[in-house]
């Protein structure tokens, strides 16, 4: 099965000049916990629920005047609609990660993939993905 049978479509995206309190608005009408970023037409990064928390609120940031641009995660991993699950589980394991921006081969964002999506559609590709995400790291999560 290829990404693009088991990601999200269409996904909204936010600007770097967002505020976190829009950008946290934006996941809870989505319910989600993270909203690629966009600038002039590229994915620039990535905000999450995470990185509100870790990033602005826990270091005493007002989320009022706290931009997307100052907390979000740039160096984003991302996955091709083409790709097969099983390689973007690869992915996730690899990084870290749980959600992955799935791009067309224009580099255009297509769509969105989480851990849900690879346990709806292919559990042997979610475990893969758990036991890279699990693993120890050397670098701390922020």
């Amino acid at each position: 099965m290829q990404v693009k049978d088991a990601m999200t479509r269409d996904p909204k995206v936010t600007s770097p000049e967002t505020t976190l309190v829009d950008v946290a608005a934006m996941m809870r009408s989505q319910n989600v916990g993270a909203i690629p970023v966009g600038e002039n037409d590229r994915l620039v990064g990535m905000v999450t629920d995470r990185d509100i928390a870790m990033r602005a609120v826990a270091e005493g940031g007002n989320p009022g005047n706290t931009t997307v641009r100052e907390v979000m995660s740039g160096g984003v991993y991302y996955c091709f609609e083409d790709a097969a699950l099983a390689e973007a589980a690869e992915t996730m394991a690899e990084h870290q990660v749980q959600r992955l921006p799935v791009l067309n081969r224009d580099k255009r964002l297509v769509g969105m993939l989480a851990v849900a999506d690879l346990a709806r559609n292919d559990p042997d590709a979610l475990a893969a993905a758990f036991r890279g995400i699990a693993r120890e790291s050397d670098t701390p999560r922020s």
